[in-house]
């Protein structure tokens, strides 16, 4: 961060941030201008111009990147502009680079805000994950970005975006971990892994501590819900459990809850081929757990924040749960095990009579859950569910500004019938084509009791196949990260 005037020193390019329709001779020079004009160039949104400077200066080009319509910017906007500032920096080899931000850039927020989400978008936007891949390694270490200043105008305008800048950092952090553990395979990211990682992250604050839960404190807990998943892997289950406290007075207590299946082959109920291609993500509510504290580790809040995941693999063998079975939760209560690919809803089931336990004002659940989800919603939006209407629109108003969607599912009371099973409790599966992601809802229901609580279905949005967004490359994309931070520094 830099401030005052275009710099003279040389860069490979000066990038300009366009907002639509702007006339450019207030930015630069007119001849510039007029062949941006001749180029047709009207900084709708992505829209890139890259110039060569053919007279002798320092700067190599001059780029516009458009910011759209002004009346369309937010915070989500300035974030996937940082998306497409890091993707087209990227492809036109750009290492040296400048960007200009001067007040006409900065709309409808404060300049500390327009910073911290153009931040989370470059760097969001320029991630990668190459650690199998040393070529592709080499390649992006050689052509990555070397160099990128913002210039701006004044020391206020100064100060404010340099907090911007210190805001982002942690957020970045917490989604980068949370990529790079879902992107890494099974093989590589078992529970014990898990479990690790959540001690990596206890050292970097006093504030965290870290409680692991191996298999015979599990059995001791009475976690025979969870530990029937476990039993068809020879990989151990680990349960995990950090707790934040807050350095003076917590004005709440929340527990997040992360679903931690570190491959789901289906059990005996097993995938198909294709089916079992990307279930290497199945533990991306847990993953995003351990990127909420990550970013925790660097931040203060005023909450007391308990994380919470019980880390399984899911593999059939002649040890494995079997359908027809009928498995027993931390409370008693009896599930009817009517297919084994339907695991995730039964791990939970202990970590969240776990983490009810821990007595809080509130719990949050994350799941890649259900493939009915997706059906409905879609790869982007997760599905949203519970019994605190008010938090939902909560975390639903903070996803709209992380770029984060979650949309409200019914927990239709009759639907409850569902999971009834006529000789358990509950069953782990609804009724045949109907309601899937309801259905495990109201399983999940179950086991919160009189706890607020919000289960976020995030199977379709927590693994991208594709790059939806300029701030998210396919694959890991870190769902929850900043919308739960954000809420969680909203106290």
């Amino acid at each position: 961060m830099k401030k005052g005037p275009a710099p003279a020193k040389g860069y490979d390019a000066l990038i300009y941030p366009v907002i639509r329709q702007t006339h450019l001779e207030k930015l630069v020079d007119a001849s510039i201008a007029q062949y941006a004009s001749q180029e047709k160039y009207e900084g709708n949104f992505g829209e890139w111009l890259l110039i060569p400077l053919l007279d002798v200066t320092p700067t190599k080009k001059i780029a516009f990147l458009g910011l759209g319509d002004k009346r369309q910017i937010d915070e989500d906007v300035y974030r996937r502009f940082g998306g497409q500032l890091a993707k087209r920096v990227r492809d036109a080899r750009l290492q040296h680079v400048a960007v200009t931000l001067d007040a006409s850039c900065v709309v409808h927020l404060s300049a500390r805000e327009v910073m911290r989400a153009i931040a989370e978008g470059f760097f969001l936007g320029s991630y990668v994950f190459h650690a199998y891949h040393s070529e592709q390694a080499e390649k992006h270490q050689k052509h990555q970005v070397k160099e990128m200043h913002f210039y701006v105008e004044n020391a206020s305008m100064f100060a404010a975006m340099q907090r911007g800048l210190d805001d982002a950092a942690p957020m970045v952090a917490g989604v980068h971990l949370t990529r790079d553990l879902v992107n890494t395979p099974s093989k590589d990211m078992g529970p014990l892994d898990m479990a690790r990682i959540a001690e990596d992250i206890g050292k970097l604050s006093k504030r965290i501590k870290v409680k692991q839960l191996d298999r015979e404190r599990m059995e001791k807990l009475q976690m025979h819900a969870a530990l029937s998943v476990a039993q068809g892997s020879a990989a151990e289950p680990c349960g995990v459990h950090m707790v934040y406290t807050p350095e003076g007075a917590a004005k709440r207590r929340i527990a997040i809850v992360g679903k931690a299946v570190t491959f789901d082959s289906g059990g005996l109920s097993i995938k198909p081929a294709d089916g079992m291609m990307t279930m290497k993500m199945d533990m991306a509510g847990g993953a995003a757990v351990l990127g909420v504290f990550r970013a925790l580790a660097h931040l203060e809040i005023h909450a007391e924040v308990h994380g919470i995941f019980l880390a399984v693999e899911n593999m059939p063998s002649g040890h494995a749960y079997r359908p027809g079975d009928v498995v027993k939760a931390m409370d008693g209560t009896t599930i009817e095990i009517l297919n084994t690919d339907a695991e995730g809803r039964v791990t939970l089931a202990d970590a969240l009579l776990y983490a009810k336990q821990q007595e809080p004002d509130i719990i949050i659940d994350l799941a890649t859950l259900t493939g009915a989800c997706v059906v409905a919603l879609g790869e982007e939006i997760a599905g949203a569910m519970g019994t605190d209407r008010k938090l939902i629109e909560k975390l639903s108003s903070i996803g709209s500004y992380t770029g984060e969607m979650i949309w409200e599912l019914p927990l239709h009371p009759s639907y409850e019938e569902h999971v009834k099973s006529k000789i358990a409790q509950l069953k782990n599966i609804g009724a045949r084509g109907q309601a899937g992601a309801i259905a495990g809802g109201w399983f999940l229901r179950r086991f919160v009791g009189q706890t607020p609580w919000v289960h976020l279905d995030i199977a379709g949005p927590a693994y991208a196949e594709r790059e939806a967004r300029p701030d998210t490359p396919a694959g890991g994309t870190g769902f929850g990260v900043r919308m739960l931070v954000r809420y969680l520094q909203s106290f």
